[in-house]
């Protein structure tokens, strides 16, 4: 007997619950230029020094075990980050990249009815994740591109259950001083969790993250994420962690995958974080090349705001074939990939990586044939 068709014609099929559909999917930036000779890929704020040779070779050594499943804990990584920053290895889980992470976290406190606040212009995946979990998400106004405090506290309302913060942002690259990330948490209710994602921590010159990590171990509500894909140079083997108090861990330890990491993201980021000598340069790289790019650029007629990151962010204006569409497409025909960012609010401003020294004097060198006319030749 054949049954009799349902009236609604969405019954007849699984339906994503409430939420999953409002998820605009993230798009990475892209990553080639047809047509050029060369490209210069300066879109995804990766590392132009690549990841540490120790790092390699670990990697090249776990090979060597490929049909052994993984230490489901990444109990190699967790002491190695342990012993870097002076931690318990026990208040630190492992994920894949920090977004997985971030995803976690909303997973495990926001539900239906709950609400998960992060910035105006801040990183996409905080959303997602908000909805993903079923909750409703709230964006707080910044001031100057740079995170408002007030502003998120003015946000919070009983059904508040996470806040995030990027510190330094992307695609801003500001910075807040971590006295107001205290006065912050200091206004937010008990049973709000606020995450601190710090995957350009290793970037800031005036660090005061040690304060960022005492605020983390001294609280009940505070936790910290920090990647592999950025300064370590490890964007590939999709390996990031967090630190936060007991219950959050074993919470998320209780939800994420068994094997969530491979056996070479273990190893090699093992390696990576104990090669203080790579990270020393990269530190050195980004601090000679971030201020010489924001001068330049400035020096070609153009707005940058200040960054503390491994990026800057470049404002157009918005007359017709000067804007950051234009610049974008020139760009990109001279092999220099860069990240537009309208889907941030930011419609009229590229994002640049600090790249080698060869790729950021080709952008230089475009840009500045964009900024006097070239792009209508």
């Amino acid at each position: 007997m054949t049954a009799p068709a349902p009236r609604d014609a969405a019954l007849a099929r699984p339906t994503p619950r409430p939420g999953v559909l409002a998820i605009e999917a993230y798009v990475p930036g892209k990553s080639g230029a047809p047509g050029a000779h060369k490209v210069h890929k300066l879109s995804s704020n990766e590392t132009p020094l690549g990841p540490s040779p120790a790092a390699v070779a670990a990697m090249r050594e776990a090979a060597g075990s490929l049909a052994l499943y993984p230490d489901g804990s990444a109990t190699q990584l967790r002491a190695a980050i342990a012993r870097k920053f002076g931690l318990d290895p026990d208040r630190i889980v492992c994920g894949a990249g920090s977004d997985e992470l971030l995803s976690l976290l909303a997973y495990a406190y926001v539900g239906p009815g709950d609400e998960g606040i992060f910035t105006e212009h801040g990183f996409l995946v905080y959303r997602i994740a908000i909805l993903a979990a079923g909750g409703a998400p709230v964006v707080a106004p910044e001031c100057d591109l740079t995170t408002d405090v007030d502003a998120i506290l003015a946000a919070v309302t009983p059904r508040t259950r996470i806040v995030f913060v990027a510190n330094p942002n992307n695609p801003t690259g500001t910075y807040l001083p971590f006295a107001e990330v205290r006065r912050l948490h200091a206004g937010l209710p008990a049973n709000v969790l606020l995450v601190l994602d710090g995957a350009y921590a290793e970037y800031v010159r005036a660090n005061d993250y040690s304060a960022g990590l005492d605020l983390v171990l001294g609280s009940e509500n505070v936790v910290m994420t920090r990647t592999f894909s950025k300064i370590h140079g490890l964007a590939a083997l999709r390996i990031g962690w967090m630190v936060g108090p007991a219950p959050v861990v074993d919470a998320l330890n209780r939800i994420r995958g068994p094997f969530n990491l491979s056996a070479a993201g273990i190893a090699a980021g093992a390696a990576a974080i104990a090669d203080e000598a790579h990270v020393a340069a990269s530190v050195a790289h980004n601090a000679a090349w971030l201020p010489r790019l924001t001068e330049a650029v400035t020096g070609l007629g153009l707005r940058v705001t200040p960054s503390v990151g491994n990026f800057i962010l470049v404002h157009f204006p918005e007359e017709p074939g000067r804007d950051a569409g234009a610049a974008d497409a020139f760009l990109t025909r001279r092999g220099v990939i860069t990240r537009r960012v309208a889907s941030y609010g930011l419609p009229n401003a590229l994002r640049v990586t600090v790249g080698s020294g060869e790729a950021n004097e080709a952008f230089l060198a475009a840009l500045g044939d964009f900024q006097r006319g070239q792009a209508h030749a």
